[in-house]
């Protein structure tokens, strides 16, 4: 009897401890649960108050100014350094070699075509001039008799002949001498002013050496060399436009001539404009600079080159879009056409009425909320 007792007393102390470490391992996942549950319930919240955050910062609005962009004609030029010169500029030389006995011009003083500028000696072709005269005289005398006897059938024809021819040369070697006396005066041969006179009384004159330079400005000639890669946009008649930086002035002219040959040294053709100089303001070898359209697009869209950015895709720029009640800026893909003056062609990408962000585009990226100043 006691051993049953002591067995069921042994069993029953077995059970209690079995159930208390059951009902233990019941609390603790019954607590883990919750621990789950509870963190499952914070990391709702966790998203939810970045979702909140994220949602405001993205509704940071940035204040920009937009320009709407329209069709709008577009002109290219190119620019090139023009060589004035004036339409006559001549060094006149003596057609014959002689000394400088006369000097009859100076330097600033008008002068017509034909006007005698100077003259060479001729002393010695004077008395050879003379002495000749004289024996012309003689030769006619003698040839108006033989003539006179030949008419009335006396003397012989030889003498007559002979007489005739003797006349003859010394007329002929008159009128050379005359010529040579003509050739040592030196003449203007354009009408004009005498801007330098090279040589004065007592030099030795030559065809080879200029005696003074006769210059007429009323008209002048520019000349330009145009690289060949624009052969084809350039024609005889377009218009240009001639700037003097030294006069400030500009003139509209047209192109007269265009060169048939290409340099091979610098691969240009030349052209050249002609323009009338009334008031003499402008001189040889001033500075010119010629500016000629290569390019033109009536209806071009254009926006200034700073609003135009690049990236590893290629150009782009910033367009202003309305999204339901507000205005957000977005990264629009452009291709680039003619730059000229910080204005560039946008062949694609951009259209009619689309509105650049033409101030604060560096503070904005693709879809920025943005108000418009």
């Amino acid at each position: 009897m006691k051993k049953i007792l002591i067995i069921l007393t042994a069993a029953v102390l077995l059970t209690a401890c079995g159930n208390t470490t059951v009902n233990d391992e019941t609390a603790k996942r019954k607590q883990l649960q919750q621990y789950k549950q509870d963190l499952h319930t914070l990391e709702q919240q966790i998203t939810a108050l970045e979702k909140e955050l994220n949602s405001a910062e993205k509704e940071e609005v940035i204040k920009v100014k937009a320009t709407e962009v329209s069709p709008q004609k577009f002109e290219n030029f190119i620019e090139v350094t023009g060589k004035v010169e004036a339409e006559l500029d001549v060094d006149v030389s003596p057609e014959s070699a002689g000394i400088i006995k006369e000097v009859f011009v100076t330097e600033g003083e008008l002068v017509n075509k034909g006007d005698l500028m100077a003259k060479l000696n001729t002393d010695m072709l004077n008395s050879s001039l003379e002495e000749m005269e004289i024996q012309l005289d003689l030769a006619r005398t003698n040839y108006e008799r033989q003539k006179n006897l030949w008419d009335q059938n006396i003397g012989s024809e030889m003498q007559y002949l002979q007489a005739k021819n003797n006349k003859e040369s010394l007329e002929k070697r008159i009128n050379s001498i005359n010529a040579q006396i003509a050739l040592a005066e030196i003449r203007s041969p354009v009408s004009g002013v005498v801007d330098i006179v090279y040589q004065k009384k007592g030099n030795i004159g030559s065809p080879q050496v200029p005696f003074a330079k006769v210059i007429n400005i009323n008209k002048i000639k520019i000349y330009g060399d145009i690289s060949e890669s624009y052969i084809t946009k350039i024609h005889k008649g377009d218009k240009v436009k001639v700037r003097f930086p030294a006069l400030n002035e500009t003139i509209n002219a047209t192109i007269n001539q265009i060169g048939n040959t290409i340099d091979p040294n610098n691969r240009t053709f030349r052209i050249r404009v002609n323009l009338n100089n009334v008031n003499e303001r402008i001189k040889p070898n001033l500075i010119s600079i010629l500016s000629m359209r290569d390019y033109v697009n009536e209806e071009a869209i254009v926006v200034p080159s700073l609003f135009i950015k690049e990236d590893f895709k290629g150009h782009y720029t910033y367009i202003v879009q309305n999204e339901g009640t507000k205005n957000v800026a977005r990264k629009i893909y452009v291709t680039p056409g003619v730059t000229n003056n910080n204005i560039t062609e946008i062949v694609e990408g951009l259209s009619a009425g689309m509105k650049v962000v033409s101030q604060g585009y560096n503070q904005i990226t693709d879809g920025t909320f943005v108000q418009i100043n």
